[in-house]
């Protein structure tokens, strides 16, 4: 059997990055050459019912080798990369038994544990790192690895008992679009768990909830010379509408539970101004506060400069999967006993973001978020334990294990 180093690796050769500025599913081709590769190992592996569709969507089954009522869950991790930075041509390499020092990525680029104390926490192990030009991919192919591997093990040790076994890897999650076209129906699982975490021990079933705010701000262009009275710099106008949202309400100044506003961008001249905002707060009751807040900071500029200057779009994206898993806690149960019997210390805590399983939950199947290992997503200095891979690995095996003995 392929080791789950081997397997990782060979991921990373594939540039999966996906586009935001794109409308087709999955947004970059290149994608879909992976998923082919990914769904031929699948069959190769021996897994039952492999299938992908026409949006590059793979589905697999590890078939049950116990009798009886046991849940059919499922695993899920998503094989796009962040469109941050390059994922074209991974160079990665291994640091063996690392020492806490400064590692040399290549010729004038190094990974220090003063810019990024988080190496320290891994002393002693062997880090797969990038040679400092791109990302490493371990966010989310880490993930697909470990169930890859966790399927095999399970298919080689029958003395594991388990039941039906799902599993399910899509494309672009990085721009937020990864459960659009995931089929819940087809996927057939009581309930699942995205391998999607950072490091090791992440447990997470908690997250933002998440709307967009789109600010159109329409102004009137006058010969400078000659504007008193009659000149709106809509320009002008979006820089007061920024100042009128809290200063200390900005991802730099937020933290935990604290949600925030986030401007994203702004283009503008004379006669207009566009403004792309993000809204995030973990408490329901305070998002939906938040959307109404620069609703009237709208309403507000009207009655100032004259009705239809400011229109705001808001659009939901999507909600804190708390909601759907507090009343179904024995799926973070069950984790927090997998993790027990594997010598994992659990760590609980919120996503300052969202995942795939957010989504997936709103839509009828709980889906917290487990660890996959990786740390630095989204940047060159991106690295992953391989013995954080091998616990992730440990503990989806244990979860399937320990299902097989629930009782609803």
């Amino acid at each position: 059997m392929m080791d789950i180093v081997e397997r990782f690796l060979k991921y990373t050769q594939f540039d999966t990055q996906s586009a935001e500025d794109s409308d087709s599913v999955p947004s970059t081709p290149k994608q879909l050459v992976f998923a082919e590769y990914l769904k031929k190992e699948l069959e190769a592996e021996g897994l039952s019912d492999v299938e992908m569709d026409d949006h590059g969507y793979i589905y697999a089954t590890l078939k049950a080798n116990v009798k009886g009522h046991i849940p059919t869950i499922g695993f899920i991790s998503h094989y796009d990369t962040s469109p941050d930075c390059s994922g074209a041509g991974i160079q990665a390499h291994i640091v063996r038994q690392y020492d806490g020092s400064d590692i040399l990525l290549s010729e004038g680029i190094i990974s220090s544990p003063s810019k990024f104390p988080e190496l320290l926490q891994h002393v002693g192990e062997d880090l797969i790192v990038t040679d400092g030009h791109t990302l490493l991919g371990a966010d989310d192919k880490a993930g697909i690895a470990e169930i890859v591997q966790a399927m095999c093990w399970l298919r080689d040790h029958p003395e594991i008992p388990h039941g039906i076994i799902r599993v399910a890897f899509n494309p672009d999650e990085e721009i937020g679009m990864g459960a659009q076209h995931f089929d819940v129906e087809r996927f057939g699982c009581e309930w699942a768990y995205t391998m999607d975490g950072g490091d090791v021990g992440e447990l997470e079933f908690e997250n933002f909830n998440a709307a967009s705010a789109r600010v159109y701000i329409k102004g009137v262009s006058v010969h400078p010379g000659y504007a008193k009275g009659k000149m709106i710099n809509a320009s002008a106008l979006a820089a007061e509408f920024a100042t009128m949202l809290p200063a200390d309400e900005t991802p730099e100044t937020t933290e935990g539970y604290q949600g925030f506003y986030h401007l994203l961008g702004i283009e503008s001249n004379i006669e207009q101004a566009k403004m792309h905002y993000i809204i995030r707060d973990h408490d329901r009751s305070d998002f939906e506060e938040r959307k109404r807040f620069i609703s009237h900071c709208a309403d507000e500029m009207n009655a100032k400069y004259g009705e239809g200057t400011v229109t705001v779009e808001l659009k939901d994206q999507y909600y804190n999967m708390k909601e759907k898993i507090d009343p179904q806690m024995y799926v973070i149960d069950l984790v927090l006993h997998a993790m027990q019997e594997c010598g994992v210390a659990p760590k609980v805590k919120p996503i300052r973001g969202g995942t795939d399983g957010a989504q997936l939950s709103f839509r009828g199947l709980p889906c917290p978020n487990i660890f996959a290992g990786g740390v630095n997503f989204h940047g060159p200095y991106e690295f992953v334990s391989i013995q954080s891979m091998q616990k992730a690995m440990q503990v989806i095996v244990k979860i399937c294990e320990l299902t097989a003995s629930y009782n609803d």
